[in-house]
């Protein structure tokens, strides 16, 4: 059976941008200058968002003909991880700029490609994420989402749920049917790209406890998308977004989520009695290992693989981790859900206390991502 992680070392050009990002992060975000975000969730700030990409820290590898920078996956994973330790602000750019870009360059036409790949480089163009809906989360192929075809394009209708800063987004890539299911699930399943501002388009939020709001319900009524906005071919959306989804499951949001919650405990904490040296070992050390898994799957995507099933194990080792930084905490402190204490730590551990229970279902559920490993490394054993 072949290695599935190879280790990485990375190389002194690669080490010198983080030191680079680092030093742009302590002119812009200054320790105790701002509320750092656990990971994804953090805040929505179309500002940051274009700073990083004067830099040209939004849309790395996006060759240069389209506005990009044309970089490695590894140097994206890098930047990545430091803005996530930090807890920036990265939501505004983030979808599109890890899921959408790659998407396009993969399936888009060279008119979507021109039209859209400048705009997220840019850091002004924000995409959500058009797949789950109530009866379909991690099982994509249970879609009911349907487009029907009309003079000039599609006629779209159904409802997806949990869509990410849908509110405050441009577009959204909606996965839905557009042909009568068959025999096969996956065929007849195709990816349109949406604009929030198309008519029969309604937003609706979806509100935390603490009244916080990330996540939307949208309700597409015959909402017209025109041909030159079908993301690939017709009836192929189920090969799109399995190949989407390995940019998804396998970076580092997957698992510094609760980094600046730890980050923060050790701060508040470093000479009390709350100080547990013992359990800060192992969760640092758990910390570590995972990223050296997701630091190989980068190392794969770079080399122009698709390692679907090493990003599924990525993703539930990750996430599951995360849960488990949050309980660990939890254990340790009584904190109440409005997350309006004085102390950082305890703020951040009320939002991660509610938000926590989501990693391991966006992105593909626990359950799923287990079946799909455990698909890949059967077939990988027989062969």
């Amino acid at each position: 059976m072949k290695t599935r992680f190879a280790a990485v070392i990375l190389t002194e050009e690669e080490e010198a941008l983080r030191e680079e990002v680092r030093a742009f992060l302590r002119q812009e975000l200054p320790r105790g200058s701002y509320r750092p975000g656990l990971g994804i969730d953090a805040e929505h700030a179309p500002a940051f968002s274009r700073k990083l990409a004067e830099r040209g820290w939004v849309g790395m590898t996006i060759p240069t003909k389209y506005g990009g920078m044309g970089r490695s996956a590894m140097e994206r994973f890098i930047v990545s991880e430091e803005l996530l330790a930090a807890g920036a602000p990265v939501a505004a750019h983030w979808a599109a700029d890890r899921q959408t870009a790659p998407t396009l360059l993969s399936f888009g036409t060279e008119a979507q490609r021109r039209r859209f790949l400048p705009e997220i480089a840019a850091g002004t163009c924000y995409f959500s994420l058009g797949m789950s809906e109530a009866d379909a989360g991690s099982d994509l192929a249970a879609v009911r989402s349907r487009a029907l075809k009309v003079d000039g394009g599609w006629s779209l209708s159904g409802t997806k749920i949990w869509t990410s800063n849908a509110h405050v987004n441009h577009f959204v890539m909606v996965l839905c049917r557009t042909s009568p299911l068959g025999p096969d699930r996956h065929e007849g399943i195709s990816q349109l790209i949406v604009d929030f501002a198309s008519p029969g388009v309604k937003v609706i939020p979806i509100r935390s406890l603490d009244g916080s709001h990330h996540f939307n319900e949208v309700v597409l009524e015959e909402v017209f998308v025109p041909d030159d906005l079908v993301l690939g071919e017709v009836g192929t959306g189920w090969l799109q977004v399995t190949s989407e989804l390995s940019y998804e499951r396998s970076g580092p949001d997957r698992f510094l989520s609760s980094w600046p919650l730890l980050e923060t405990y050790l701060e508040e904490h470093a000479d009390d009695a709350t100080r547990d040296p013992e359990l800060v070992g192992q969760l640092t050390a758990r910390f570590w290992a995972i990223r050296q898994l997701s630091l190989s799957v980068a190392r794969a995507l770079q080399e122009g693989r698709t390692p679907a099933v090493e990003a599924a194990m990525v993703k539930d080792l990750g996430t599951t981790f995360e849960q488990e930084v949050v309980a660990s905490l939890q254990s340790m402190f009584e904190v109440e859900l409005d997350g309006n204490s004085e102390s950082l730590f305890e703020s951040l551990l009320a939002e991660a206390t509610l938000l926590s229970p989501s990693y391991t279902i966006r992105g593909g559920t626990t359950e799923v991502l287990r079946s799909i490993a455990a698909r890949g490394l059967v077939a990988s054993a027989s062969s």
